[in-house]
């Protein structure tokens, strides 16, 4: 029986390989990597590593029963080891995790299936659990594992002001502008070249965006006048690079600075400034709902945010206050208007 070990490397050319240790997992994820981005083909080989370590079988010897009893015990009250769950309810590992372990299983063998050449007829992995609801709605089935819907915490304002006040460089206030201001994701903002930065038109192009789309968003001017000053006086000189974010002191100076790095930049700043929560994506999130609070059409945030659905930008019209406590003031006026007046007769 072979061992499951995730494995990941970097060519000369700077293509990432993911290995497993076996031979069609292995092939799976080279195929994965040409249209995915590292981070999804990474966590696909965990998860596929994880499953295969739990049932100790050959791709080919997988059955139903086996992806239902991996998914309880992925549920199942663990302890000894650092779990991170989110508050659905459960115990065990968090929903949302479970089901992103059940998507890679589902990718895998559908490309067996594909391939035809694995021994593989029909894929193990259910579709969902029949209900009689789904039967008089097009047969579609409940699924195995349901992830809670989580509104995404964000920052006020003045926590924000705290936050920046709290941040030591110019390059790292640029950072947090970057999401605050323009709704960047962490790897956008780590990913942004010298060349991405539209200074005249105070805009910025995210080559490297969710899914791989590209977009050009505006910017605040605020932004580009902090990060002017990171790059007069702060970005190491001379450098191989031409990514805008480095790192500025130790072995790595001069080079991109890793996600690693800007997370305990954030963590550090989160401490001075007293704040029990201020992630990257908080920082996001908060950036997004502060426009749509303000008026920005819906179309608009999705086009800032680079969601590839709408059904993702709607989020942001739960999270904008106004926006709700204003259609419902609306609806209860033309309630209050069409209601008898107390004491008339009919």
């Amino acid at each position: 029986m072979w061992t499951p070990c995730l494995v990941s490397s970097t060519t000369a050319s700077g293509q990432v390989t993911v290995r497993v240790g076996h031979e069609l997992i292995d092939d799976y994820l080279h195929f994965l990597s040409g249209r995915s981005r590292r981070n999804s083909v990474l966590a696909a080989g965990y998860d596929l590593k994880v499953f295969f370590a739990w049932s100790a079988k050959e791709p080919a010897d997988v059955r139903s029963r086996d992806i239902v009893n991996f998914v309880a015990a992925q549920r199942s009250p663990r302890t000894g080891a650092k779990v991170v769950r989110l508050n659905d309810g459960g115990a065990g590992l968090s929903s949302r995790t479970v089901a992103r372990r059940l998507s890679s299983l589902s990718g895998f063998y559908a490309y067996l299936l594909a391939r035809g050449d694995a021994d593989v007829t029909t894929s193990p992995v259910p579709r969902g659990l029949e209900t009689r609801r789904g039967r008089r709605n097009n047969g579609r089935a409940a699924p195995l594992v349901r992830t809670p819907k989580l509104l995404p915490r964000i920052l006020e304002p003045a926590a924000v002001n705290q936050l920046i006040a709290a941040l030591r460089t110019a390059r790292d206030r640029a950072m947090v502008e970057a999401m605050v201001l323009g709704g960047l994701r962490r790897c956008e903002v780590l990913g942004l070249r010298l060349e991405d930065l539209r200074v005249g038109q105070r805009r910025v192009f995210i080559a490297e965006g969710k899914g791989g789309h590209e977009r050009i968003i505006p910017v605040s001017s605020r932004f580009f006048t902090t990060v002017a000053a990171y790059l007069d006086t702060e970005r190491p000189v001379p450098v191989t690079t031409d990514r805008v974010f480095l790192a500025m002191k130790g072995r790595t100076r001069g080079r991109p600075l890793s996600p690693a790095g800007l997370d305990q930049i954030m963590e550090s700043a989160r401490g001075r400034a007293g704040l029990s929560h201020a992630s990257c994506h908080e920082l996001r999130h908060t950036c997004l709902t502060r426009l749509r609070e303000a008026g920005m059409a819906l179309e608009a945030v999705q086009a800032q945010a680079g969601h590839a659905s709408i059904e993702t930008t709607r989020l942001y019209l739960h999270l904008a206050d106004d926006w709700l406590a204003g259609e419902y003031r609306r609806a209860s006026e033309a309630i209050d208007a069409q209601a008898p007046v107390a004491g008339s007769g009919s």
